[in-house]
């Protein structure tokens, strides 16, 4: 019997932990793992993916983290690999995904050298994840991966790096593998505080429920839908809560906050007297925005304690599992709780306005480019509750998150803790390979879409059918209308013109081009049924966007 490698130990690792997918580019102080990746006849051996830069490979690691709520993994080589993914990591750590990256080091008699790309990995990447280490034994890589996989999907969430030596990977393993891990289970509230609570919630007038990321996965979602199926209240989504409600419980959407404080999600918050902040964190939207001026107290449920500010002290912290306490708080509320008919009326009369706010100006002409609300509405009308939609950052994101409406949560995936260019066609080939029989949907702007572009030719590669909207302006734009705000002029922020439909006939990829906005629902259905990664390039007329800054809530000048 061959001698059983530190690669060898990883990848069986990797298995008993049901690893599907290894991501990354190649390199000489990875090989090692890479080749037994490659050719190893366990059919249950992750899939080693290729991808054309190792930002995007972990970027579509942190989308398979995103999605699942287990970790991906992403494996580079020393060096510049190493320095690649920080960016990534960074995104994942602060927003929640978990992801375990694994990088080449130089052999560990050069560490201290100044050798060929040797740097200090595991320091550089201590300020980019939960959890750095350095293997400096190949018995130790094992638990090493392990406790790495536990500590990335931890609440909170995030990324767990570690730094392997090349002579560790290739030298031999005489320890047993580390065998599948156990679920961490968290207790739920005691009666006394759950009473609290309930107390709480019986006095409030106007009692609202903040939704933010950790409301997001499907046990807390649900135990939010009990809660309001015996108490019907608004509530209100983080952009990473989105999907939180349901299409049945709709009239409960308050709509989104994150950005400026100008949303009938903000004026929501500011008049509730109670607000229950479900699994928030400040990352996603700071409290010195939506906390301002209010009158009245906060419960914070959560996995996790928050951070107090002057802006954000709770009058009760929970601090357990959060679907397990709202599910006691449900089974505790009154039978007949109810807000009243006059406040019923005037929240209702609040959603009218609300919903004003989606219609496509009747006046718009095409001649600058389509209007943002007309892409959003024939891209509404194409998808269904379990189409995926990634969002990239830029003026997109911004008319995205107030407008389009996910009923599914982990559906409508957004960077707003980092809000890092590049995310959404990596993130979209995550949720193709986890989604297959989901048509994904992945929105960018061109100055975003080329930050990971490159990686068209890897969904093509693996025959993934994602349809890729750019919203053409030629700007940075969501950099460009601020600057107009505040300065009254542009600097710095012009792009050159591409042509994207070449673009992605280069690549093996459909180009096609929308100029009118009659043709948007036509030329979506085409692209819907074209097999394969489909481009569908879109001139945009971002004439309107100085009102997605515009003044809303009374005390505050945006």
């Amino acid at each position: 019997m061959s001698k059983q490698t530190g690669a060898d130990a990883l990848i069986q690792t990797m298995i008993n932990q049901g690893i599907k997918y290894v991501f990354g580019v190649p390199g000489a102080k990875v090989d090692r793992l890479f080749e037994s990746l490659e050719h190893n006849n366990d059919p249950k051996t992750p899939k080693l993916i290729i991808t054309r830069h190792e930002q995007n490979a972990a970027f579509i690691a942190a989308g398979i983290g995103r999605i699942t709520g287990k970790p991906g993994v992403v494996a580079t080589t020393s060096g510049p690999g190493v320095s690649n993914i920080v960016t990534p990591l960074i995104t994942a750590t602060a927003e929640g995904d978990p992801v375990v990256a694994i990088s080449g080091q130089v052999p560990r008699n050069d560490i201290a050298r100044l050798t060929h790309q040797a740097i200090a990995s595991k320091e550089l990447l201590s300020a980019a994840a939960k959890d750095s280490v350095e293997v400096q034994d190949p018995n130790n890589l094992s638990e090493s991966f392990a406790n790495a996989y536990q500590n990335s999907i931890t609440v909170k969430a995030g990324a767990a790096f570690l730094s392997i030596p090349q002579d560790v990977l290739n030298d031999e393993v005489t320890r047993p593998v580390i065998d599948p891990l156990h679920k961490v289970h968290q207790g739920g509230m005691n009666q006394e505080v759950i009473d609290e609570i309930v107390d709480k919630i019986k006095a409030a007038k106007l009692p609202v429920i903040l939704a933010g990321m950790r409301s997001s996965t499907n046990e807390v979602t649900e135990a939010i839908h009990n809660f309001l199926h015996k108490f019907s209240i608004p509530v209100v989504e983080t952009f990473q809560g989105a999907g939180v409600i349901s299409r049945d419980l709709e009239k409960n959407y308050y709509g989104r906050v994150g950005l400026f404080r100008n949303q009938i999600g903000d004026t929501i918050l500011k008049e509730s007297d109670l607000i229950i902040a479900v699994g928030y964190d400040p990352i996603e939207y700071e409290a010195r925005n939506w906390n301002i001026d209010r009158h009245g107290e906060i419960i914070n449920i959560d996995a996790v304690k928050p951070e107090i500010t002057n802006d954000y002290q709770p009058d009760l912290i929970v601090n357990a599992d959060i679907a397990k306490t709202l599910n006691s708080v449900s089974a505790n509320l009154p039978e007949d709780i109810d807000l009243g008919e006059t406040m019923h009326q005037h929240l209702a009369d609040e959603q009218v306005k609300f919903t004003k706010t989606d219609a496509i100006p009747e006046n718009h002409s095409d001649k600058d480019g389509i209007h943002p609300l007309a892409i959003i509405h024939a891209l509404q009308n194409q998808v269904n509750d379990d189409t995926t939609v990634t969002v990239d950052v830029g003026s997109l994101y911004i008319w995205m998150a107030r407008h389009f409406r996910s009923y599914k949560p982990r559906h409508l995936l957004f960077s707003n803790g980092m809000q890092t260019l590049g995310v959404a066609l990596p993130w979209a080939i995550a949720a193709a390979l986890e989604r297959p029989d989901q048509p994904i949907v992945s929105v960018a702007g061109d100055g975003g879409f080329l930050f990971s572009g490159q990686d068209l030719e890897t969904a093509v590669r693996l025959h993934l059918n994602i349809v890729q909207l750019i919203w053409d302006d030629g700007y940075y734009d969501m950099v460009r209308f601020q600057e107009i705000a505040k300065y009254g002029h542009e600097s710095g922020v012009k792009l050159g013109h591409v042509d994207f439909v070449k673009y992605a006939e280069s690549f093996g990829a459909t180009g096609m081009r929308v100029e009118r906005t009659e043709d948007l629902e036509p030329m979506l259905a085409k692209a819907f049924d074209t097999k394969g990664p489909v481009i569908l390039h879109i001139p945009v007329d971002y004439s309107d966007n100085i009102k997605l800054a515009s003044k809303l809530v009374d005390d505050v000048l945006n």
